[in-house]
């Protein structure tokens, strides 16, 4: 018995503490079970008692709850305090002071060098992209690990979060739904030494990066900082046991990932954002494996942040795949790529036929491909004319110019989309080319999205200067990739459909993808009519003195090539399933999407990885 609340000759009412027994290092309150006027101690304090022994002798007939006119102090009776929810106990205000030095407010002069920048803080763009108030952040009181250094004090002021805002929220959830819409977010802050990597950050990714694993989470990445943080004090030597790398490329093909870059974004940084699946840079961007100093440090050089890896050169070499103007717009873009891996939208009431509302006049189709079978075209005007108005969303446009990947919606349905563009390279299929097409099949098949494919290609890049790129290697990816799908593939051929290039876009025959059809401008063959002539009869045209003859007989050996290989024919040696009317491209889409199983129910990943390249 630790202590008693009463004594003889006080009364007590049902409910009142009037002793407290202490248990296993515990205290733990006993209540009167009826009320009235206290005769005897039975127990004195510091005595040992037993369950249900008696502790007191109360006369329940002098209970001070029954009969008016009670003297209050006469009554020694239990009142409960109102409790004011409004109070805050000390405990819980260090708890809350500790939390608001994390926050913007209360970093007004890291806040205004930002945006003198014209550059957001970390948490500006994490609560931008999430859906209001769905953010949980974890490890908002994490330290550097500098107290060697640093006093406490001077650490929660210098280091919040220890640079990484991390957690859990939705995104997308008012269209998807919340489950759909789960995701997490890991922030670099550049504020906080900038943005680099510490002990206690590489743990705290670690914590996240299990736990999006585990969930099968989609990871959002805001990646601008400067790789690891050389003045972190740890027991160990090198720090390169840390699990960070490891953690997320085991996400990939899990669950979609996305780095977002602003600024500069090097090492440790930048190789983190090489694992997602997609890079959102902003224009005035810089990313590189290492940064200026340590380049200086290896001897190469002195050179500015912005000669590593600026978007000039990172765009094109196909390291970004999409730009943005500025940390908005990557975040909007950031919710619509998130949003094709989360479901269809509602049907925008086409019914299948593609009304007003949902796209284009689908009879512009009819008129997107010239009638002279030289004359090049805009394959992207098609796509976008074809596609839900305003879902299209190109990835990696100026790598490989010559193959267009995007992710598109038809009648509120996400799907890949992959075509040639006659105006590179006549559309022909070259080393990057093949990379882009076939890293993107695997994109689209880790997460269940079907693949359209739209061809007008006149076969792989030949020659001395193309064998130089690895040709050989690189094409066949297409066709290894292609292997692998277990998504609905459909092909759709708008004019050109030459040789191995041909079936490198059809899944690797014409009879590979769920269906494969062609406009009335098709043509196939084993290669382009001009060669297969020049190829076949050389010498019959050679033998041909008069210029203007032997082009006459060329003239008229391509046109024979050209009948027997047009799309009607084709189709007539069910080398193809139909030729269609263009304007009809839209609703041969929608049933076949319509008519294919949903994904079987996941069991962990469906491939490996995602390709980084």
């Amino acid at each position: 018995l630790a202590s008693l609340a009463v004594q003889p000759g006080e009364r007590v009412r049902a409910g009142q503490p009037v002793a407290v027994i202490e248990a296993m290092k515990m205290e733990f309150e006993v209540h009167a079970e009826q009320g009235g006027r206290v005769v005897a101690v039975l127990a004195e304090p510091g005595a040992v008692v037993q369950e249900g022994q008696a502790l007191l002798a109360i006369d329940v007939s002098e209970d001070p709850s029954e009969g008016p006119g009670l003297d209050d102090r006469e009554v020694h009776a239990h009142k409960a305090t109102a409790l004011d929810p409004a109070h805050i106990r000390p405990d819980l205000a260090e708890v809350l002071q500790r939390h608001a030095v994390t926050l913007d407010a209360q970093r007004p002069e890291a806040v205004a060098r930002r945006h003198a920048k014209g550059h957001r803080t970390a948490r500006e763009n994490v609560a931008d992209f999430l859906d209001e108030g769905s953010f949980i952040e974890y490890g908002a009181l994490a330290l550097a690990s500098q107290r060697g250094r640093l006093k406490e004090a001077e650490l929660i002021v210098r280091s919040p979060a220890d640079g990484l805002v991390a957690g859990l929220g939705t995104v997308n959830a008012a269209q998807f739904g919340e489950q759909a819409a789960r995701c997490m977010v890991l922030a670099y802050d550049y504020t906080v030494f900038a943005g680099t990597q510490g002990i206690v950050n590489h743990k705290k990714t670690d914590r996240m990066l299990h736990l999006a694993l585990q969930r099968q989470l989609p990871l959002i990445l805001w990646a601008e900082g400067g790789g690891g943080r050389p003045n972190d004090e740890y027991p160990g030597v090198s720090l390169l046991d840390n699990m960070t790398f490891l953690g997320l490329a085991r996400l990939s093909g899990q669950a979609p990932t996305v780095a977002i870059v602003n600024g500069r974004c090097f090492a440790g940084n930048a190789a983190l954002a090489g694992c997602c699946d997609v890079i959102i840079a902003t224009r005035d961007t810089t990313i590189g494996m290492a940064g200026p100093a340590m380049i200086e440090g290896g001897g190469l050089g002195r050179f500015t942040p912005e000669e590593v890896g600026p978007v000039s050169m990172q765009a094109p070499n196909g390291v970004i795949d999409i730009v943005v103007e500025d940390e908005a717009d990557a975040v909007r873009v950031a919710q619509q790529y998130i949003g094709y891996f989360q479901g269809a939208l509602p049907a925008c009431g086409s019914g299948g036929s593609g009304g007003e509302a949902a796209c284009a006049d689908q009879r512009l189709l009819r008129h997107a491909v010239p009638d002279k079978r030289t004359r090049v075209y805009d394959v992207r005007h098609i796509i976008n004319t074809l596609c839900d108005t305003g879902s299209v969303l190109e990835l990696r446009r100026d790598f490989a110019p010559g193959m267009v990947t995007a992710l598109a919606r038809l009648d509120g349905r996400p799907v890949g989309l992959v075509a040639n563009d006659p105006r590179h390279l006549g559309g022909a299929i070259d080393a990057p080319g093949a990379d882009k097409a076939a890293r993107f099949m695997q994109l689209c098949d880790a997460y269940d999205l079907p693949l359209v494919v739209l061809c007008d290609t006149p076969g792989f890049m030949v020659g001395p200067e193309a064998e130089k790129t690895a040709t050989v290697r690189h094409f066949s990816r297409m066709f290894l990739a292609a292997a692998s799908l277990t998504v609905p593939y459909f092909t759709v051929v708008l004019r050109k459909g030459y040789g191995l290039g041909a079936q490198a876009m059809t899944a690797g025959s014409l009879l590979a993808p769920d269906f494969t059809v062609s406009w009335p401008t098709g043509e196939f063959g084993p290669m382009g009519f001009e060669g297969a002539v020049r190829l076949g009869f050389g010498k019959q045209l050679e033998a041909i003195a008069d210029p203007v003859q032997r082009q006459q007989v060329f003239d008229g050996l391509v046109a024979a090539a050209y009948q027997k290989g047009k799309a009607l024919n084709m189709a007539a040696h069910l080398e193809l399933d139909d030729v269609i009317d263009p304007a009809d491209t839209r609703r041969w889409l929608l049933r076949g999407l319509a008519s294919m199983p949903a994904p079987l129910p996941r069991a962990g990943r469906k491939r490996p990885f995602v390709d980084a390249w």
